[in-house]
């Protein structure tokens, strides 16, 4: 059983990145929050805070950012 991480997606709904991401997460037992930044205009403002960026997904683990769905980045941080 994975350790419990603080995980929060950012994404949109089109975005096939985001689906690959959400899906390997799902995939591996983790749970996340979903922040579906093309409706929530909060989401994406924290979004570009944390990551400098519009691009989606942007993961946020255990407070690092993973800007894209970077599969070693995140298999590091969540020690998979």
């Amino acid at each position: 059983m994975a350790a419990e991480h603080k995980v929060v997606v950012y994404s949109t709904p089109t975005c096939p990145w985001c689906v690959r991401a959400k899906d390997y997460l799902r995939d591996n037992g983790i749970e996340f929050e979903e922040k579906d930044v093309s409706v929530d205009i909060q989401a994406a403002r924290e979004m570009v805070k944390i990551s400098g960026q519009m691009g989606v997904p942007v993961l946020s683990i255990d407070g690092n950012v993973v800007v894209g769905f970077d599969k070693n980045k995140i298999d590091e941080l969540l020690g998979l």
